[in-house]
């Protein structure tokens, strides 16, 4: 892809020649679902200022992908799939896989962004960039992302979960190096700044930043050099043990449809009104690309409870 306008092409060169000799910067994109972490990744891919161009490894709690259908077009990012599990534990083997293969294309990317499911515990994905030789000899970690829906967030970290099994929304927020405060729209502004200090507890040191649709200028979030080992494993001194045990939340799954050709999108409409009113409570998130009969545009479905 050829340079931004606004930033001049020896800029990107130079960043390139870098890479030959240095490790490829990585960013950690989490936070649960529904947050808007798609959302704010496709701002940092459309945005013209920064001049890079990103790897992005996209994972999939369910078995379908979706993200990468839905990442912006105006963007050409090399992008890979890990599908159907969390990347903190069940296919942690495929990032690395995926990692080591994208070394081999370094020349083709300044910098690469992970976004993970939000399902996630993002310490066991940090982890891999300091536990394995080969990925720590290539990459560094840059920092971790986290999203927060500003609505839910709270209901989230304070659900309770059966014994040993982790609260995903409290460790996302625990490990960041910066927390976006998102959809504040949804929340009156007197409300946040308690929502603030709720998490501020979790996470003392973690720059916050409000926002709507994942606003925040990506300077702010690329390129910051703000993990810090040191500070993580005073806070978390098992950080690096990889004989911990990682247990997710069985009461939550993931449930896939595909329809080959064309909907009716009134019908569409109707059964997700239908399924929304029966079991909205106990959504957390849907999502889809849909093929509508007698329309040449794709159409992309998201909803959030």
């Amino acid at each position: 892809r050829e340079p931004c306008s606004s930033t001049p092409p020896s800029t990107v060169t130079e960043t390139l020649v870098d890479m030959s000799s240095r490790k490829v910067p990585v960013t950690i994109l989490t936070g649960f679902l529904g947050s808007g972490k798609t959302t704010l990744l496709n701002h940092i891919l459309e945005d013209p200022n920064h001049g890079l161009r990103f790897a992005i490894i996209e994972n999939e709690f369910g078995d379908v992908g979706v993200d990468e259908r839905i990442l912006s077009e105006k963007a050409d990012e090399e992008v890979i799939e890990v599908m159907n599990g969390c990347i903190c534990c069940t296919v942690r083997g495929d990032l690395v896989v995926a990692l080591k293969n994208l070394y081999s294309k370094i020349s083709q990317f300044d910098a690469v962004i992970i976004e993970t499911t939000g399902l996630a515990d993002p310490a066991p994905v940090a982890q891999t960039f300091f536990v394995d030789d080969d990925i720590q000899a290539k990459f560094s970690l840059d920092a971790i992302i986290t999203v927060c829906d500003s609505k839910h967030i709270l209901a989230r970290i304070d659900d309770e979960k059966p014994e040993g099994v982790e609260n995903e929304a409290a460790e996302q927020v625990a490990f960041a190096d910066r927390i976006l405060l998102n959809k504040t729209d949804l929340v009156p502004e007197a409300e946040l700044p308690a929502i603030e200090e709720r998490l501020r507890k979790l996470n003392p040191s973690a720059t916050i930043f409000r926002c709507e649709k994942g606003q925040v200028d990506p300077k702010d979030l690329i390129g910051i050099s703000s993990f810090d080992l040191r500070k993580t494993l005073d806070m978390d001194p098992e950080f690096l043990n990889t004989d911990g045990e990682h247990e997710h939340d069985n009461s939550v799954s993931s449930i896939s449809i595909i329809q080959p050709g064309n909907v009716d999108l009134e019908l569409v409409q109707k059964w997700v009104g239908q399924l929304l009113q029966e079991k909205g409570a106990q959504i957390y998130r849907m999502k889809g690309v849909l093929s509508i009969s007698n329309a040449d545009d794709k159409f992309v479905y998201q909803a959030v409870h």
